[in-house]
């Protein structure tokens, strides 16, 4: 490996560190119970054993099922206004053009498109508590690594791809065009995501009412990496953190995780669409 991905590699672990760090307060609570806490927290590449809150699911009014959405940490890399990337705030919620849905350009049109294999990922936003019930007018905010585990504004000072916020229609739906996202070490292949009860207020980290991340289809990862060049580094990154080993999703419930990850399939073209459904167990913010 060379230093410079040396560096880099140091770099997500810290910031693997930072995730496990920042973990919320019910698996905070948790832990302090949990036998093995020490190790545990010495391990960073371990599951946390703690329990995992229970299941919170609405039925829909056809019968359908929908699961509230366990929070997860934001992690080092949010650009949210919440921290700072080489000695200036991080915020692109407040720049022109982070309404998009095509998230692999960055808002610099000067600068280079992420690349890699494309998904089309249409996200639905449910209010739990309320039979399943579409939310119209949310926004979410969306935000992963390239293919080569790398993260804009902090890994990459003057790219700001792959982050996007999109609007909610009166399907509780909207979709968004990237690319599938790299593996870097200590971490299994994920999008990041926080949700804003309006497009106004989704201008600062501080008007969220949840924060989380979606886990991507361990059955697609292996076949995604092995198909392009791209994503070379990512290949040996996740040999080494299968789902169940992941220190951010190992303690969700099966039915949590399932509604973490998204159900994709190939397109015919070369990529992947997918879906999947986030839960809030209440809709007010």
């Amino acid at each position: 490996m060379s230093d410079s991905a040396d560096e880099h590699a140091h770099d997500h672990d810290h910031g693997l560190r930072h995730d496990l760090m920042q973990i919320s307060r019910r698996r905070a609570l948790g832990l302090l119970g949990a036998a093995g806490v020490t190790t545990a927290l010495a391990g960073c590449d371990g599951p946390f054993f703690e329990r995992a809150e229970a299941d919170v699911i609405g039925t829909g009014a056809n019968g359908a099922e929908c699961v509230a959405h366990p929070p997860e940490t934001a992690g080092p890399f949010p650009a949210d206004g919440s921290n700072s990337a080489h000695g200036t705030l991080a915020n692109v919620l407040d720049k022109s053009g982070i309404v998009r849905a095509d998230m692999r350009t960055n808002l610099d049109p000067q600068q280079p498109a992420a690349e890699g294999a494309p998904i089309e990922l249409t996200v639905e936003i449910v209010d739990v508590a309320n039979r399943c019930r579409p939310l119209e007018g949310y926004a979410i905010y969306l935000w992963h690594c390239d293919a080569a585990g790398r993260y804009s504004i902090y890994d990459l000072p003057e790219t700001s791809y792959l982050r996007a916020v999109g609007v909610t229609d009166a399907n509780g739906a909207v979709t968004f065009t990237s690319i599938f996202p790299g593996c870097y070490r200590g971490r299994f292949p994920h999008i990041h995501f926080e949700i804003y009860p309006s497009l106004e207020k989704a201008t600062s980290y501080e008007n969220r009412i949840l924060t989380s991340q979606l886990a991507m289809p361990e059955k697609l990862c292996g076949e995604v990496y092995a198909a392009s060049d791209v994503y070379r580094e990512s290949v040996p990154n996740y040999e080494g953190i299968p789902l169940a080993k992941d220190g951010i999703f190992a303690n969700n419930t099966p039915r949590q995780l399932a509604a973490q990850t998204p159900v994709m399939e190939a397109d015919g073209a070369g990529g992947y669409r997918g879906k999947v459904v986030i839960g809030l167990k209440s809709s007010a913010g």
